[in-house]
């Protein structure tokens, strides 16, 4: 497996754990509609929340969770509202976006940021 491939599983790995920690109920990983892919869908409590995670072995072009551009969030939208129809959506939902810095000699850092965007309608 390639290098990053390996570091992006590994930091979906870590997210999950840690959204599970927090209490959230885990209901998918990697689900993906077309050229989309949510990384993790989860409750937290009654709020449907859709995950991005960015993660990277160094901050020096950024931090992680600064690589998510507008198409992708647009990606985002339209499996969110293709999953929401799949399950028949009744609920309020959020789009976080989890930024995880792994690297080689320092501590893990997760920053979840909730809420992190909006699509619009």
């Amino acid at each position: 497996m390639a290098k990053h491939l390996e570091i992006g599983k590994k930091g979906e790995d870590l997210a999950v754990k840690f959204l599970k920690d927090k209490g959230y109920d885990i209901l998918e990983t990697n689900w993906r509609f077309r050229k989309a892919e949510i990384d993790i869908i989860a409750n937290d409590g009654k709020i449907l929340v859709f995950v991005e995670v960015k993660t990277r072995s160094s901050d020096y072009f950024g931090a992680p969770a600064s690589f998510v551009s507008a198409r992708k969030k647009k990606l985002l939208q339209d499996a969110a509202t293709a999953y929401m129809r799949k399950v028949n959506h009744t609920w309020e939902i959020r789009f976080d976006i989890i930024g995880i810095l792994v690297p080689k000699t320092k501590v893990i850092e997760i920053n979840h940021f909730e809420d992190a965007f909006f699509p619009g309608l």
